[in-house]
């Protein structure tokens, strides 16, 4: 049986949540690789809602194994605070089911105060990125410049204070160059001992614990947070995260090789959405747009702010199924667009005078791209709840197969509501 990497072919907001969800049925193991409490997942199962932050979305299914990768960013009190609001809602998670890896860094309260004070501060000169305030930019900053306190330093409370003190020495000369108060190391070592204790029991070596996994047979579903084109390196650059959310991070985000990973699934939506600042080629700031985002109930799990709406980009899309290597999508939010007389779908760009068919890496560019719209027929069925191709509308399948074409990818999967079974299963991801 082929592992999976689901990732977001957009900019994130496709609906990985329901279908990761949907997939764990199959999977004995659910691995977060990426990211932070930052993302949001809404599943919907027998009719009770769960919006996850942080935990990987296996967890509402028992007798699975959920991970949380070395690639993520791990805020503890937001995990012990996520803990409790599924607990309320029915759901025990102990240490046997989740596994956190020990070589995670922490995201601490001078990450999420830094990420406020410097979003501010652009706001003054209107360079702002849309961040979430999580505190999900400045924790990789300290990864990468290697002053991160990390998951397993909650056990070694000897070391614990120097590392502290490093990480100080960095932020507090942030804070008083913008003009805020410093932050005493005892303050930073009782937020990490007072939390210690509801985390430890979770820390494993994440990269064992999958190795043994892969060799003993067991599938392994690898969930990415956001989308690629909020990647780090491919995404609209800087109005991005802080991560790579490629498919290629499954294997450095949790420890496992390259080839541990087999199927690529890229969750893609039937129109285009996104939250926060940045380029948005097909963006319809009209009608169309407003009808999409009440239709489609678009408002960001984590932020609740509303989701700019436009037409399907297979432009974006083509790029992703390269970046990726994605092999087959799943296409969701089908339904939302049920009604309309036409539909458009952008099949390349404008730029300066000139026809391309990529989306360029420049933000001078990105923004200066027209969309070149090509107009469907639309269908006045509904697809909601459709669960086999005979259920949906003539013209339905038409712009299903049609996207097919434009992107270079097949529909492997079908999503036609936020319910689970509401699934049309075309390729099993996990069957070799």
């Amino acid at each position: 049986m082929a592992n999976v990497v689901v990732v977001g072919s957009q900019w994130g907001d496709e609906g990985k949540g329901k279908i990761v969800d949907w997939l764990s049925e199959r999977a004995d193991v659910v691995v977060r690789f990426q990211g932070g409490h930052n993302a949001g997942h809404t599943l919907v199962v027998d009719g009770k809602t769960y919006k996850l932050s942080l935990l990987p979305s296996g967890v509402v299914r028992p007798g699975k194994l959920s991970v949380i990768g070395n690639g993520v960013v791990f805020d503890p009190h937001a995990f012990v605070a996520e803990l409790a609001r599924i607990a309320e809602l029915g759901v025990e998670i102990g240490p046997d089911r989740l596994k956190i890896a020990e070589n995670a860094a922490l995201i601490l309260s001078v990450h999420r105060e830094l990420d406020g004070f410097r979003e501010d501060a652009a706001s003054n000169s209107g360079t702002k990125i849309g961040t979430t305030r999580r505190g999900i930019g400045p924790a990789y900053e300290d990864k990468v410049g290697r002053r991160a306190i990390r998951v397993m330093d909650l056990a070694d409370v000897d070391t614990l204070p120097a590392k502290v003190d490093r990480l100080l020495t960095h932020h507090n000369a942030l804070r008083r160059g913008l003009g805020h108060e410093e932050v005493a190391a005892q303050a930073v070592l009782e937020e990490l001992t007072s939390v210690a204790g509801a985390v430890l029991p979770y820390m494993d070596r994440v990269w064992k614990i999958l190795d043994e996994a892969r060799r003993g047979g067991s599938r392994i579903l690898f969930e990415g947070a956001q989308g690629t084109l909020l990647d780090i390196d491919h995404g609209t650059y800087p109005f991005v995260t802080s991560s790579n959310t490629v498919a290629g991070q499954a294997s450095a985000g949790s420890g496992i090789g390259p080839g541990g990973i087999g199927y690529v699934l890229g969750i893609t939506k039937a129109y285009t959405t996104r939250v926060g600042e940045g380029p948005f080629p097909t963006e319809q700031v009209n009608e169309v747009g407003e009808f999409l985002g009440t239709r489609g109930r678009e408002f960001g799990v984590v932020t609740g702010r509303k989701r700019r709406c436009g037409w399907f980009d297979a432009v974006l899309v083509r790029q992703a199924v390269a970046v990726n290597g994605i092999d087959g999508i799943a296409l969701t939010k089908l339904d939302v667009l049920d009604g309309l007389d036409e539909i458009k779908v952008c099949t390349g760009y404008r730029l300066d005078g000139e026809t391309i068919d990529y989306l360029p890496a420049s933000q001078g560019a990105q923004a200066r791209v027209e969309p070149i719209y090509e107009t469907l027929e639309g269908w006045k069925g509904t697809t909601a709840g459709a669960r086999s191709w005979n259920d949906l509308p003539a013209q339905a399948v038409k712009y299903v197969r049609h996207i097919e074409e434009l992107i270079g990818a097949p529909v492997a999967l079908l999503s036609t509501s936020p319910e689970r079974d509401d699934t049309i299963l075309v390729t099993d991801p996990f069957q070799d």
